[in-house]
């Protein structure tokens, strides 16, 4: 146990006047994550679950149980499923789409609480943010602005006169089917660029698809963002330093090495998701709980890797940053 955790487990004990959760029966949750197939652990932003979970009085191992189930969607993804389901959980988790249309459709009854899904209501788990109805709520990276947009114009100010950017995409992911059939067309169009795609399902296919972007000659690349791309960060950081390919993620973890970063404060977003899960196993309905939109955003420049990239940060950009990594 970790010596914070401790300290604040004790400290529950002695000080806070919360009720315990473990007078009842112990209740159990069911998480379905979909990566790579090589992880089998939680990842930092996941763990913020796990730390919300806590805080509200829930600890697994005493009044709440957790069933993992890490699967690659090419695998054991239906197997994954039909374990959970046989569990009986009381909640299922799905971080990510393609986990949530899952689980979606082998119940329409236990409560469903995903995380990071940027449009629910086209992919069909929820008729409308607001009033998600059915079994299903969440916590949505949707937010009001074209934020796709946001992050080439983030590149653009980086690599001044970039016109050919390559976007690194998973065709295994449903979302990204709807997005870059009907929004990168349009998106290219309003900013006078090229996007061209460069496809990867495995985490094998990123090497073809960084030599693919360099073959096209593009300028630079942008990762639009999903568990592949997540579980296999250094990798795709290494092949960026690799081809000389100035790069923009969406996940903070990608700081580490990568250029630059923008996007929704995932765990903050899997701290929310915890709240919902309290208020599920108090008696809420998933369908009275609003789909939530992300409320922090991260912007990090790697200065590091941009002088090893050979580019001029322009001091605009320096001042809107979060983070700036020397």
């Amino acid at each position: 146990m970790k010596r914070r955790e401790f300290i604040a487990g004790t400290a529950a004990l002695f000080i806070s006047p919360r009720p315990s959760h473990g007078q009842g029966k112990r209740r159990r949750l069911g998480f379905l994550a979909i990566g790579d197939g090589s992880g089998k652990a939680l990842n930092q932003a996941e763990l913020a679950f796990l730390d919300a979970l806590r805080s509200l009085g829930w600890m697994e191992g005493k009044n709440l149980g957790i069933e993992y189930r890490f699967s690659q969607p090419a695998d054991r993804l239906k197997d994954s499923v039909t374990e959970l389901m046989a569990l009986g959980p009381d909640i299922l988790i799905a971080p990510g789409p393609q986990a949530a249309l899952a689980l979606q459709s082998a119940t329409g009854t236990i409560p469903i609480v995903f995380v990071g899904v940027a449009d629910p209501v086209h992919l069909g788990l929820v008729q409308s943010l607001s009033r998600p109805g059915g079994n299903i709520t969440g916590m949505t990276t949707n937010v009001p602005d074209d934020f796709f947009a946001k992050r080439l114009e983030i590149l653009r100010e980086l690599v001044p006169g970039a016109f050919k950017i390559a976007v690194l995409v998973n065709p295994d992911n449903p979302l990204q089917k709807l997005y870059f059939a009907e929004e990168i067309p349009r998106i290219a169009r309003s900013l006078g660029v090229a996007l061209p795609l460069v496809p990867a399902t495995t985490a094998e296919e990123l090497d073809i698809a960084f030599a693919s972007a360099t073959a096209q000659q593009a300028d630079a690349i942008i990762d639009f963002g999903d568990a592949l791309t997540y579980a296999q960060a250094q990798r795709i950081i290494a092949l960026a330093a690799k081809y000389h390919l100035p790069a923009n993620y969406l996940f903070r973890h990608y700081a580490n090495g990568g250029l630059s970063v923008y996007g929704a404060d995932t765990a903050d977003l899997f701290r929310r998701a915890g709240d919902y899960v309290d208020k599920i196993l108090k008696g809420t309905k998933p369908a009275d709980l609003p789909v939530q939109r992300p409320t922090k955003f991260v912007l990090i420049i790697n200065m590091k890797t941009a002088k090893a990239l050979g580019l001029t940060v322009p001091p605009s950009l320096l001042v809107r940053a979060d983070e700036v990594i020397e």
